[in-house]
């Protein structure tokens, strides 16, 4: 069997493209990392490298190992972090989410996680764009939606759909629609997604679905602003239930054709691979999904 040192002693081989650089950094003797090397090797039943007098490089096989070695390195170090640390959650965590629900329901939330983890500080950006985590200065993001890159973690916060809604001021001056058709003789609020502009509204009634183009005379990159407009009585806005959750309660909008059923939206936490789930980012996890339970909002994963 082997062990972490021989996976450690692995990856820097691999890294430093020589066993004799590796061992030297380890301070081990050239026959102790060579047998480490062939331990592993051997227990995988498998050439990890190609060696030449004056070379080495991966197989195929290395290389795939490669990558699992790396994660299995890493979350040992965070482990032993946490451990060390008696399990406080500290250190910097970047973060990215929906302008609408990030300010409205997550903002508070998180100034009480920086409360309860004083060790912990927060970088956030509010933006509608589907940033890509692998390229930028991210290391979790809020999406709403079924996740579309499998190679992405996707943890379940709360489930939610689309619901239709104004305000009563707009009702009273415009009428209710009854229908998504009646949708058409109506001002719509509209607000771009990563595909474009978001005005193909789609429901279901019973297992039929339905998909209207509405239009508008007010469009933005921001849904928060079209969420604004829907409060002060300038059009009808199609919008995930959890941005407009304390608006409904508050009697600001009321949700219209109820019997028709709005696509889902839960929101997930998103991040680029299994070790990035540092401590703190377990600790937001956890303490964000008791939140939305005390809401009475349940996860995707238990909905």
């Amino acid at each position: 069997m082997y062990s972490t040192n021989d996976i450690q002693l692995f990856v820097l081989t691999a890294d430093l493209g020589s066993l004799s650089k590796a061992a030297r950094q380890l301070d081990l003797v050239p026959a102790t990392a060579s047998a480490s090397l062939k331990r592993l090797e051997l227990h995988l039943n498998t050439r990890l490298f190609v060696r030449s007098t004056r070379s080495l490089r991966l197989t195929p096989e290395g290389t795939l190992f490669l990558d699992y070695s790396r994660q299995a390195l890493t979350l040992l170090t965070q482990g032993e972090a946490l451990l060390r640390s008696d399990g406080v959650a500290k250190g910097h965590l970047r973060l990215s989410m929906p302008s609408d629900v990030g300010r409205n329901v997550l903002l508070p939330w998180l100034n009480a996680f920086q409360k309860a983890y004083p060790q912990v500080t927060l970088g956030l950006q509010f933006s509608d764009r589907i940033i890509d985590l692998f390229s930028a200065p991210v290391d979790v993001a809020f999406r709403y939606g079924k996740l579309e890159d499998s190679s992405l973690i996707s943890q379940p916060l709360a489930a939610s759909r689309r619901v239709v809604v104004a305000s009563p001021a707009y009702l009273a001056q415009h009428g209710t629609p009854i229908t998504p058709k009646d949708l058409a003789d109506h001002n719509c609020l509209l607000f771009y997604l990563e595909r474009g502009l978001f005005n193909n509204w789609r429901f279901h009634s019973g297992k039929n679905p339905i998909v209207i183009k509405v239009r508008g005379d007010r469009m933005t990159d921001d849904a928060a602003i079209a969420r604004e407009w829907a409060i002060s009585g300038l059009g009808i806005a199609y919008k995930s239930w959890l941005d407009v959750r304390q608006d409904l309660a508050d009697g600001r909008l009321v949700t219209l054709m109820d019997q028709y059923v709005g696509e889902e939206t839960p929101l997930n936490m998103v991040y680029p691979d299994r070790s990035s789930a540092s401590p703190v980012v377990r600790a937001l996890l956890l303490f964000l999904r008791e939140k939305f339970y005390a809401l009475g909002v349940p996860s995707e994963r238990n909905a």
